[in-house]
């Protein structure tokens, strides 16, 4: 079950994905077919640099030692699924069903069961 508090969050995360989205549509010279390229490219980036901070949060790298936090981490994942909302919204009119319509069914096959949808 989803609550007011829960649908204002909501609400509020889409706006600025939207926010987001329109301000680099705004700073953008590129085709939209190529802006759509690029920011879906963007993620592979952003998974990059989860994999450095992981890799500095148990320091891997002898050279470098412990070089990023698991703090770090959970920023560069938030990065990651921002990057990822604002290409969907970009490439569908309605991210938000999507994500949820897709989440159902992630659910539904890994779990047996529908996720709560927050509608």
């Amino acid at each position: 079950m989803t609550t007011n508090d829960d649908n204002t969050n909501d609400s509020a995360l889409w706006a600025t994905i939207d926010q987001l989205r329109a301000w680099l549509d705004a700073n953008n010279s590129r085709p939209p077919h190529e802006a759509l390229l690029l920011r879906i490219l963007k993620l592979a980036e952003e998974v990059g640099e989860v994999s450095e901070a992981v890799i500095g949060a148990v320091g891997q790298n002898p050279r470098k030692g412990v070089s990023h936090s698991w703090a770090d981490v959970e920023s560069e994942l938030c990065d990651v699924v921002v990057t990822a909302l604002v290409a969907l919204g970009t490439l569908t009119p309605n991210p938000r069903d999507t994500l949820h319509a897709h989440v159902a069914q992630v659910a539904d096959r890994s779990l047996g069961h529908s996720s709560p949808s927050g509608d």
